[in-house]
Order: structure tokens, then sequence, then C-alpha cells
């Protein structure tokens, strides 16, 4: 992808250059798992190939990460942050911005597990996802505990981790048997293989001060 002058300037740097994936890996291993690819510019997962989460090299801290997402129809994949790998699965430790179908997965039918969610916590406070097959700008933002996740320009939704209200979800969600679930400041970026077909571009990120 090229950056906009805008962008450089304000010290983002890209994730996916369209042609390699050189700056992601898959979780607990040094290659990326056959399923995900560099096609016409933007990250592709096919399924029925070899699967698998895909993270970023790189771990990050406090950030802003934006990027594109589309799905066919039923689809399902999340964006992680502050993932570990002393955990089986990326979604033991990092908090997760659901990407989603709503019209055609039964996930959308709950708010808390609907596109743009912070996935069986928080809610967002709008349905502002596309058409099936359009193209939905994300966002999230973390400094210190504090994260935001916007979707197609709308701040859907605001959240503290460790916070006392933070806790008491978590205590009463399944996350409460990850000891390791959202306590991490510095981990990857992380992308879901959940089984279907999903395409990200346009991926990028730039750390922030804390």
């Amino acid at each position: 992808m090229t950056l906009s002058r805008e962008e450089r300037d304000a010290g983002f740097e890209p994730l996916l250059d369209g042609e390699s994936l050189d700056r992601w890996r898959g979780f607990r291993r040094d290659a990326v798992p056959g399923g995900w690819r560099a096609v016409d510019g933007q990250l592709a997962f096919t399924p029925g190939d070899e699967g698998g989460d895909l993270i970023t090299r790189d771990t990050y801290t406090d950030f802003d990460l934006r990027l594109e997402w589309r799905l066919e129809a039923g689809g399902n994949s999340g964006i992680f942050f502050g993932v570990v790998e002393t955990t089986r699965r990326t979604y033991e430790s990092g908090p997760e911005m659901q990407v989603l179908d709503n019209a055609g997965h039964r996930d959308g039918g709950d708010p808390l597990t609907s596109a743009g969610s912070n996935y069986g916590l928080y809610a967002p406070s709008a349905d502002v996802t596309r058409p099936v097959g359009e193209w939905n700008e994300a966002r999230i933002v973390r400094r210190g505990g504090r994260v935001e996740h916007w979707l197609n320009g709308i701040k859907l939704l605001e959240y503290e981790l460790a916070s006392a209200e933070w806790s008491s979800r978590v205590a009463a969600s399944k996350f409460v048997e990850w000891p390791d679930y959202g306590i991490h400041h510095e981990g990857h970026i992380g992308l879901q293989d959940h089984g279907d077909p999903v395409w990200y571009r346009n991926i990028r990120i730039r750390r922030l001060a804390p």
C-alpha cells in the first residue's frame, strides 16, 4: 500500500506492502500459514488451505491501527491486539474487535458479538457496517488502558482495560478462564482465521507516545 503524505508525516507505517507478508507470521510459528496470501494489494484468507491466526512480527504498546476488511455472506473474522504467545490461542490474551457479516451470521443477532464490538464484552453504539462484500474501514486506538473502536468513521465504543467495569465484565464472561486475557500492554496485532474467507487491505499503524 502507499501511505498518504499526511499519514507519513503522522508516523504511520504500512503492515502490508501488497506483494508479501514479510511483516506477518503465524501465531506461535515463524512461517505464514498457507491460507493467508498477499493478492492484488490485499491480504486474503482462503479456508481449505493451511489455516491458523496471523500476527505481526513486531509488538506494539500504544498505537493507532487502521485497516479495511470485507467478507462474504455469513463471514466471521476478528482483529486482536495485545497478543502474547504463552497461551494456546490468540484470543486467550488478545481483546478482539469483531469482524462480521451481521445480517448473515448468528453472532450478528447479539450486539455484544456483532461487528465492531469488543467481542463478548462491549457492544457497538450502532450497526454501521456496509453491505456484505463492500469494504469497511476499521480503527483501533490504544493509549495506556484506554481503547477505542471505530468503524466507517464512527466511534462505536471505548473501554478501559483493567478498570473495575472491565474486570467485572471479564469475570462474568468466558474470558475469566484465561488469566492472560487483556492484561498485556505490549503484544502483537492479530488477524483471525475463523474458517471463512476474509480480505484485509490498507493496513497501517502508528505508535503513540505513552
